[in-house]
């Protein structure tokens, strides 16, 4: 009898969880209309964000200070960690002759991706020529010329894509800025240059693709030939079903190829464009058995074990340093919020040191500082001591903390299904010292990588500007022109 009304307390303290969540939702996304296939995302990501929240109850100065500790504590294990044997191959070696070829098309393809994103990067990427390139087409009736265009009311959207890919009007098959949660842009054009019937899908640009990008719980995703569990991130999967059904039942694709029978089919995208690409290169395989997927900065929790590994024949994701999103994944979140809590439980310093610090050391660099961190071997009665000063609410002595901060605690078996990044993964990093001037020439270095290396999230300052569409083109078009000094083959 003890244990039922254990168990209906906490299924009603869930539920109750789950409608806060629900209703904080609403709030954020209010300008939104509250139709039904908005409030199934609602409910689907309060149910998540429930989950994962559940066993804590951090202060977002708590969340500061731990990451503060997190960045310091990586920076030192790379700073000791052996330097990376470097196997040097001849120019024709296969190795490099594959990575050459690939950075090629990828930095071709990225043109589309970023383009994809229509004027708002544009006009980012050429803030003194931008507006005035766009002020001639932007606003001028164009209805009959632009008729393959939905969702581009005054034209500055398509304007930017000619702009952006130098291709003409009649190279485009189809174009979409038609956006709902599940329902990204994208465009169909012919790439002449390439020989491609190439379709880009846009990254995250407005509050519904937020929520599709939040939509991260699991969906079966069989694929006819692939053995083992199939499954793959739920709003990247209905997004991908939405552009396949517009391709293939609106017969868009059939009309590319009966214009250019010989070319071949090329999906590109960045970010959330680039994990619906990844998921559209899967459905579309059985039919066009020769596609190419390039894909951008992907979300690392995206696809199971099986599917990711039987992508590796046709995608390639290409990831810049320390970007977050490739290795955004509720495991992975798991992982960090352990480790945040492990390591504010190893610290004595009080919290506004350790932020104040903190700061210094993003802005300034240096010297990581030597504190108590969760790689020292502690004693279990020196974790029951005040943490953090005596000011601090960071680590509460409840049950749920110290199981979090041991590593045996049954909340590091949650059920969350592994997800991984897709295909093949070329890594671009920088080449030199991770802290350098402003003004100083970057210099990059690539090679390949494999999807266990993004199993765990890097605290950097560059893991947002890494993820920047402009920065990963930027960093391809330097490999692409100077590749003597920047490959680096594995």
């Amino acid at each position: 009898m003890q244990s039922n009304e254990g168990a209906q307390f906490l299924f009603t303290a869930r539920s109750l969880a789950v409608k806060v969540w629900e209703s904080r939702l609403r709030l954020l996304c209010c300008c939104l209309p509250q139709d039904e296939s908005h409030r199934a995302a609602f409910s689907s990501i309060a149910q998540l964000f429930t989950r994962f929240f559940s066993d804590t109850d951090l202060v977002p100065s708590d969340i500061a200070a731990g990451l503060a500790l997190l960045h310091q504590e990586q920076d030192k294990m790379e700073q000791s960690r052996d330097p990376e044997v470097i196997i040097d191959h001849s120019p024709s070696s296969p190795i490099v002759k594959d990575l050459e070829t690939e950075l090629e098309k990828a930095a071709h393809c990225m043109q589309f991706a970023a383009a994809a994103y229509g004027w708002p990067l544009y006009i980012y990427s050429n803030l003194l020529t931008a507006p005035c390139k766009l002020s001639g087409d932007c606003c001028r009736s164009r209805a009959g010329e632009y008729d393959i265009v939905g969702g581009d009311h005054l034209g500055c959207h398509f304007s930017s894509i000619l702009l952006s890919t130098g291709l003409q009007y009649r190279d485009f098959i189809y174009v979409s800025f038609h956006n709902q949660i599940y329902e990204i842009p994208f465009f169909v054009a012919l790439d002449h240059k390439r020989e491609a019937v190439l379709v880009a899908v846009r990254g995250t640009l407005s509050l519904k693709d937020v929520l599709t990008d939040l939509s991260a719980e699991c969906e079966n995703l069989p694929v006819e030939g692939v053995s083992g569990a199939c499954y793959a991130h739920k709003g990247i999967c209905q997004a991908a079903n939405y552009i396949y059904k517009k391709l293939i039942n609106d017969g868009i694709l059939n009309q590319a190829f009966n214009i250019a029978p010989e070319y071949k089919l090329v999906i590109t995208g960045h970010s959330l464009g680039a994990g619906t690409a990844s998921v559209l290169a899967v459905l579309l395989r059985s039919s066009f058995p020769t596609l190419q997927c390039y894909s951008f900065s992907p979300p690392g929790g995206l696809l199971s074990k099986a599917l990711a590994d039987y992508s590796k024949d046709f995608v390639v994701s290409v990831v810049l340093g320390k970007d977050l999103v490739p290795r955004l994944s509720m495991p992975n979140m798991e992982d960090l919020k352990r480790k945040i809590l492990k390591i504010v439980s190893n610290c004595s310093k009080s919290k506004y040191r350790i932020l104040l610090q903190g700061c210094w050391y993003e802005l300034f660099g240096g010297d990581p500082d030597d504190f108590p961190t969760e790689m020292d071997d502690r004693r279990e009665e020196e974790l029951s001591q005040p943490l953090l000063g005596e000011e601090s609410l960071m680590i509460r002595h409840s049950s749920s903390y110290q199981s979090l901060a041991s590593d045996d605690s049954p909340a590091h078996t949650a059920a969350h299904l592994p997800l991984f990044l897709p295909g093949r993964i070329l890594h671009i990093t920088e080449d030199g010292p991770s802290r350098r001037s402003c003004f100083s020439q970057v210099r990059y270095r690539a090679d390949w990588s494999n999807e266990m290396a993004f199993r765990s999230i890097l605290i950097s300052p560059r893991m947002l500007a890494d993820h920047m569409p402009d920065a990963v083109l930027g960093a391809l078009g330097s490999l692409t022109t100077d590749r003597p000094f920047s490959l680096c083959p594995s």
